[in-house]
């Protein structure tokens, strides 16, 4: 999509700096030292750069993903529907952050078959996107949104291409960094505590095979 990144998703400090936060406070818990761990339509890998972990994959369309990516992490330019470069029951932890509303159903449906053959036993597919529910006023502010999905018609999705879910929460974070909260660590930290999230209008699923 030419021109999305100088436009719609412009590189932001308060981006890394909120992925930074988030997965220190809250992905870290799932992933271990010895995971592989795969990022679907990394963007800037603001999250796969902050992952510990013995191996690091990132995967986008985008041409510049190299440039951005940590040392350490293995970017490959290319569609997520396409994961070839990947061994079978290779992957222990697939994240996809605001992937998915972006690719048609039968696009979305490829990826499942993709990750389903890359994913270890016990290994899990990790979701977090717009909640449309939720967010139905701003949800096309995004040109390049192409699919709507709630907590019910994702989580259906995934049951009826072979998942199983093992977390749903339907309200996660705010929309985006644009949102009238500020982006402190310490904010960050206390808003992922907090039972009741205002502003949240972004969900995030865990599921297996």
């Amino acid at each position: 999509m030419t021109g999305y990144h100088d436009t719609r998703f412009e590189f932001d400090p308060k981006r890394d700096l909120l992925w930074r936060t988030l997965v220190r406070a809250y992905f870290s818990r799932f992933i271990q030292p010895d995971f592989h761990v795969l990022d679907l339509g990394a963007g800037y890998a603001h999250f796969i750069n902050h992952v510990e972990c013995a191996r690091r994959t990132a995967v986008d369309r985008w041409e510049m993903l190299p440039k951005f990516a940590a040392p350490g992490v293995s970017a490959h330019v290319g569609e997520v529907t396409d994961l070839h470069f990947l061994d079978d029951h290779s992957v222990d932890f697939a994240f996809a952050s605001n992937v998915f509303e972006h690719l048609t159903q039968a696009e979305f449906a490829a990826v499942l078959a993709e990750i389903r053959r890359v994913l270890k036993p016990g290994g899990t597919l990790n979701i977090l996107q717009p909640n449309y529910k939720l967010a139905y006023r701003e949800y096309f502010d995004d040109y390049t949104h192409v699919s709507i999905y709630s907590d019910a018609s994702l989580c259906d999705f995934l049951r009826a291409n072979g998942y199983k879910i093992l977390l749903s929460k339907p309200g996660f974070l705010p929309f985006s960094i644009k949102s009238r909260l500020p982006v402190s660590p310490a904010l960050i930290r206390l808003y992922l505590l907090l039972p009741w999230k205002p502003l949240a209008k972004q969900m995030f699923f865990r599921a297996t095979l």
